[in-house]
């Protein structure tokens, strides 16, 4: 873990109120690092749905294989998570290790191994010992309260500074459902769903294609659409597990609910992840910027995310952003390499609300000194405006500083 904090880290945490039906424990298991914890277990009630999604690497890890080969099944009565050690690209030894963890945590809980999910990140392609597992999670089980989540954050950080927190709370019927999520990511986080760890806890009922639905939906302009150095991860994964206690209390099912309420659970879910993808991207890996890129004007809404993904990606934009530096002729470079339709002649740029390019050439009105003010906040908005469609797209990122090179070419050391 990366020894500066981001200035972004949140000075307080938000109440995390207890969602009814899950129970979380972690510790201190030495999978790789000493003196923090590294292990998590949540314990969910019979009866608990899953969702999921995950990343699209066509290198995936062990614990991605044994997630997509049950998700079908739509229950789960426990999450297995470990920081240290990705267990990706180990081949046998990776499946074996899968599979041993998934054995353990159902001995523990008391359900079918295909009932456990797992994650895992870190380190890739070093052989994951499956015997701390054995050893702890009997004990996690018997340990797990429901008001443990900020620990459980904190157990899946890797080079995170801090742990991704969030909640929402809203009506289903007469009913109030909460929704809480944890997060962990700080670097080869690139949009290709999945885009890095989040876990999201919510005592909503809801049959498990209900529960896939509304996720997908949430995933697109959250997880999707965050980048920090254009790396998509082997270990990416994203799940919601809903317990169904509101049902068992009385409240309508996600299934059955009216409309509007429908909508209005779908959008707190939308919004809680959106803020969880926000923090994952304000703790990059050396970040001192957060950058929200808009591209509107593209032939197509796909064509504006790839446009809007060629600038957020672009080390020398990013470099720019971090030396404070107006370069708009690199958002420009940036544009033209996307390989989408655009016109030269037609293009225009703002950064925040200064319009610095248009038309084709530099604004008349351009101000270095005052674009030159605006780029020292912390928090960003560069726009470019292809003028030939109505495609709209947003993607956030972070600037590339010579701490995210420090992190990295010691990740292993």
């Amino acid at each position: 873990m990366s020894a500066k904090v981001s200035p972004f880290a949140p000075a307080s945490y938000p109440r995390m109120p207890v969602v009814n039906g899950v129970r979380f424990a972690s510790t201190e298991a030495g999978i790789r690092y000493r003196n923090r914890r590294d292990l998590l277990l949540a314990v969910f009630d019979p009866g608990t749905a899953v969702a999921g999604v995950f990343t699209q690497s066509r290198c995936a890890s062990a614990p991605v294989d044994w997630d997509r080969e049950r998700l079908g099944r739509g229950t789960a009565r426990a999450l297995v998570v470990n920081s240290g050690n990705a267990n990706a690209f180990t081949g046998r030894k990776g499946r074996d290790a899968t599979r041993l963890t998934a054995e353990a945590a159902a001995r523990a809980v008391g359900c079918l191994a295909e009932e456990v999910f797992l994650a895992s990140t870190g380190v890739i392609g070093e052989p994951l010992d499956p015997a701390p597992f054995e050893r702890h999670l009997g004990r996690l089980q018997a340990e797990a309260v429901a008001d443990g989540i900020v620990d459980a954050a904190r157990a899946i950080m890797t080079t995170d500074t801090y742990p991704k927190v969030a909640t929402r709370s809203v009506r289903l019927g007469d009913a109030a459902i909460t929704i809480n999520g944890i997060a962990k990511g700080a670097g080869m986080i690139a949009p290709d769903m999945a885009t890095m760890l989040a876990f999201v806890f919510t005592d909503v009922a809801a049959s498990p294609s209900t529960l896939q639905a509304a996720l997908r939906e949430a995933v697109e302009d959250s997880f999707n659409g965050i980048t920090i150095d254009s790396d998509t991860s082997t270990s990416d994964t994203v799940l919601l597990f809903a317990t169904g206690a509101s049902g068992r209390a009385g409240a309508p099912s996600l299934d059955d609910a009216d409309v509007a309420d429908g909508d209005a659970f779908r959008a707190a879910l939308a919004d809680l992840c959106r803020e969880l993808a926000h923090l994952v991207v304000k703790d990059g890996e050396g970040a001192t910027k957060f950058v929200e890129v808009r591209v509107r004007g593209a032939a197509s809404a796909d064509s504006a995310r790839k446009v809007a993904r060629s600038i957020a990606n672009s080390p020398l934009v990013k470099t720019a952003l971090a030396g404070e530096d107006a370069n708009w002729g690199r958002v420009v470079m940036a544009v033209g390499k996307a390989g989408e339709p655009a016109d030269r002649d037609r293009l225009s740029i703002w950064f925040g609300g200064h319009r610095v390019a248009f038309e084709g050439e530099r604004d008349p009105d351009y101000s270095e000194e005052a674009v030159s003010a605006y780029m020292k906040g912390a928090e960003l908005v560069l726009t470019a405006d292809l003028g030939i469609g109505d495609g709209e797209a947003r993607v956030w990122t972070c600037d590339l500083t010579a701490e995210y090179v420090a992190i990295n070419a010691d990740y292993r050391s």
